[in-house]
């Protein structure tokens, strides 16, 4: 008889509190009205009660819902697209006014089928932001465009207020945790940027659990820091479904703790960590500690 697969228990402290108020059934229902995918939804996002409802913040995901890759830590749908709205960008600006945002996050599934990788949406989807609601900041968070520095070029020349990029996980574990993405690759992605836009910060966010060791992720941190990386998450893996990767360690608080102290030892001018943290949380704290670091250096 075939042995069960055994799984890690969930901790106390991973527990999500659950509200349903007026400003998470509105944002829900403007979605659905404007037809707009979030990643908040698509990756199953654990605090998407907290930022719905609480923080009234959402992260859009532009280019469609089916991604080209097919990463074994990611719950969005993998696929071929057949979808290219041009409409979008500003359905998306329409959204971010009605809500009134003070900041914005905007993502996008990999389009490894365009030749642009999605720039140039991208790039309009921040520009008619900017035409509707002027004071609000927007954080931009791409694939690696298959490192095809042009298309970033595109995108940085539209000037978002942060630039993140995901390493996702260690050196080590990239090969099994990433479809078609390259360590490296991320890393030259965000160096790149900062070059092109010097005075727009850069993020990128890491998860922990699949099996890394502690050494790997301080590791982590100084090859983020030696490519210029300002701003840093550090998230609990949490596996979406039995086919994704299984769950290696539950990180304590305490853990997450002491990592954001070491990162801010680093040079982060801001790291966000804890189990729940994803790489858009409370992303609108981070660019006001960007900005307040930018200035005490002018």
């Amino acid at each position: 008889m075939a042995k069960k697969e055994e799984y890690l228990r969930k901790p106390e402290w991973l527990k999500i509190k659950l509200n349903t108020n007026e400003n998470y059934t509105d944002l829900k229902k403007l979605m659905r009205e404007k037809n707009l995918h979030t990643v908040c939804e698509e990756a199953k996002c654990p605090n998407i009660h907290e930022c719905w409802a609480v923080r009234r913040t959402a992260t859009f995901m532009i280019l469609g819902a089916v991604c080209t890759r097919a990463c074994r830590f990611c719950a969005v749908k993998t696929g071929l697209p057949t979808e290219l709205d041009l409409a979008e960008p500003e359905r998306v600006a329409d959204s971010v006014a009605l809500m009134n945002l003070k900041h914005a996050v905007v993502t996008a599934v990999a389009r490894d089928d365009l030749k642009d990788g999605g720039a140039n949406v991208f790039a309009e989807t921040v520009r008619a932001i900017r035409r509707k609601s002027p004071f609000t900041t927007i954080e931009v968070l791409p694939s690696d465009m298959g490192g095809v520095y042009e298309n970033l070029k595109i995108l940085m020349d539209a000037k978002p207020d942060i630039l993140n990029h995901n390493i996702e996980t260690v050196r080590e574990l990239t090969p099994r945790v990433r479809a078609r993405a390259k360590y490296d690759r991320s890393l030259e992605f965000l160096k790149r940027a900062k070059e092109m836009q010097p005075d727009i910060p850069t993020k990128s966010s890491l998860m922990i659990g699949l099996g890394e060791t502690k050494e790997q992720i301080i590791q982590t941190m100084d090859d983020l820091r030696a490519h210029d990386v300002d701003i840093m998450t550090i998230g609990q893996y949490l596996q979406p479904t039995k086919k994704h990767l299984k769950v290696q360690k539950y990180y304590h608080p305490d853990e997450f703790a002491e990592l954001r102290e070491i990162a801010l030892s680093k040079g982060f001018s801001h790291c966000e960590a804890g189990p729940l943290v994803r790489s858009s949380y409370h992303a609108d704290e981070q660019v006001n500690a960007a900005a307040k670091q930018k200035q005490a250096h002018a």
